[in-house]
């Protein structure tokens, strides 16, 4: 994830965007290109499907549900199997009711604890995921925290 995230602030710095679409479509295709294992084609596939939500709806709850489509389609994971996209799920459904909180982010983080993972690599361990927070649950937390303290919601 560093990794990417050092390849996508330099080309943040080094480039101007005329729309949220541009914007989104750089940030997935620097995560595909620059993040290992699954996260990389989990979060790319993610902002390109935002990115092509983004050309037609300037609601952007509808675009980060278009995020949450691209990640279930590209890791063929849905709600409850202890993955990215539980966090993704609360997240949309926060935004959408305009609910989106720290405590909602903090309560959707806590749920994946007590799950057991049946996909992705937690799920190599079964009953021994119960109890930890799901990676991927967790730098999706960041993100839609990162959505909060930026302000990005308030307009």
């Amino acid at each position: 994830m560093n990794r990417g995230a050092q390849a996508l602030k330099y080309k943040l710095e080094s480039r101007d965007y005329d729309d949220l679409a541009d914007l989104f479509k750089e940030v997935g295709m620097a995560l595909v290109g620059k993040v290992g294992g699954a996260s990389g084609p989990l979060y790319g596939s993610a902002f390109i499907e935002m990115a092509k939500k983004a050309k037609e709806s300037t609601d952007f709850s509808d675009i980060v549900s278009a995020g949450l489509d691209g990640i279930s389609t590209c890791g063929k994971a849905k709600t409850g199997e202890k993955t990215m996209v539980d966090m993704w799920t609360h997240g949309v459904d926060a935004l959408k009711d305009g609910t989106l909180s720290k405590d909602v982010i903090d309560e959707a983080l806590t749920d994946t604890k007590e799950m057991k993972a049946t996909k992705g690599r937690a799920s190599f361990i079964g009953d021994g995921s119960i109890g930890y927070v799901d990676p991927g649950a967790q730098s999706s937390a960041y993100l839609f925290i990162a959505l909060l303290e930026t302000g990005v919601l308030d307009d």
